[in-house]
Order: C-alpha cells, then sequence, then structure tokens
C-alpha cells in the first residue's frame, strides 16, 4: 500500500514540472485554435455579406408567365419585385369601347411616363389582347378591384369593366387609364416586358434595351 502511496506520491513531486509544461502548452494551442475559429465564424457572416441574397436577387429577377391558359375575359395575378402584376385578356368588344371614355380620363394618350416607349398607345400594350399592368393604386398603393360583369358600371356609366381602388375611390379604365375626379393622379404602370413567344411574357424586361 506504500509502495503505490509513495509512487504516487514521488510521481507528482518528480513529474510535476514536464506534465505543468505539457498542459501550457495544451492551453496555448487550444487557445490559438479556439481563437482561430472564432476568427474565422466572425469573418464568414462578413464575406458571406458581400454577397445579395437570395430575396435580394429575387427582388430585381425578370419573371416568366404562362398565358396560354387565359380565356377572353379572364385575368391573373403574378408576384414580380414583390409586386402583383395583372395580365388580362380583353375582348374585341372590350377593346373597341375603349375609345368612348376618352373624354372622362386625366391622360388618355399616356403622356406621362408611366409605360414604357411601345406601350404608349389606346391600349397600353404590345398586343392589342393582352393587358400587362402594375396592380398598385398610383395614390397610396393600395391593390384596386378588377371589377367586370357591370359591376364597374356601378362607378363609371356605360363602362362594363375596369379597375377600382375602394380606399379612396379611384376608377381606372381597362387598360389602366385613370379616370377624372378622383384621387389618383397617374394611369397604372405598365412594366417592361416582352414576349418569349405566343404563350409566355417575360416581365422585367423588354426587347432592344440594354
Amino acid at each position: 500500500m506504500s509502495n503505490v502511496s509513495l509512487d504516487a506520491h514521488d510521481s507528482s513531486k518528480t513529474e510535476n514540472q514536464p506534465v505543468s509544461s505539457n498542459r501550457r502548452r495544451f492551453l496555448t494551442v487550444a487557445t490559438s485554435v479556439v481563437g482561430g475559429i472564432g476568427v474565422v465564424g466572425a469573418a464568414v457572416p462578413f464575406i458571406a455579406s458581400w454577397n445579395p441574397s437570395i430575396k435580394a436577387k429575387a427582388a430585381g429577377a425578370d419573371i416568366e408567365a404562362d398565358i396560354s391558359k387565359i380565356l377572353p375575359g379572364q385575368l391573373i395575378r403574378v408576384i414580380w419585385r414583390s409586386k402583383p402584376v395583372w395580365i388580362a385578356r380583353r375582348t374585341p368588344e372590350l377593346l373597341a369601347s375603349l375609345a368612348n371614355f376618352d373624354d372622362q380620363l386625366k391622360d388618355p394618350n399616356s403622356d406621362e411616363e408611366q409605360q414604357p416607349a411601345f406601350a404608349k398607345n389606346q391600349y397600353r400594350s404590345l398586343k392589342e389582347e393582352y393587358l400587362v399592368l402594375v396592380g398598385i393604386c398610383t395614390h397610396l398603393g393600395c391593390s384596386p378591384q378588377h371589377l367586370k360583369d357591370g359591376a364597374f358600371e356601378e362607378y363609371v356609366e356605360g363602362a362594363p369593366e375596369g379597375f377600382f381602388c375602394p380606399c379612396h375611390g379611384s376608377k381606372f379604365d381597362m387598360a389602366g387609364r385613370v379616370f377624372q375626379n378622383v384621387p389618383a393622379g397617374l394611369n397604372l404602370v405598365v412594366p417592361p416586358y416582352m414576349y418569349i413567344d405566343d404563350n409566355t411574357i417575360l416581365i422585367g424586361s423588354e426587347e432592344g434595351a440594354a
């Protein structure tokens, strides 16, 4: 028993210095490693911040919209840059009726720059049939309602279809042109867009743009 105790006691005396040195070396190395990990950990978020987030990339990305299943008289909604975009397929009868309300509109000829150059026409579109608009009221940013089947006539006599903003009563025709005597001062925005083919619209880019 004494040998065991003695061996342990002697060991603590004779080997104490090497053990302490080894411990110091271990602690020094461990501290360096942990410190290095901390530097790397701090650097990763910083370096990552140089790159745009997925959400940031998506916010500015073009989107494709399939229009092959839109029937005449229908409207679909997509999201582009966190904004609602409407794509409406207008009937020949509706297109013919647009000119009937020119004298009731604030900007019937789209003189204000609320659309690309290609949409500065009566229909405010590349193809007469399809209307593409950012669905945000130009007054305070609400999203107007699409009223059809005579519901819009409650607000504009004789107009079978249009957009009505319930927030403050602004009204727009089926080319997105604003009516007179309402709070909104500008036509609805036509975003840049182009046709990839007969069934697909690319929203966010236009032909010939750099």
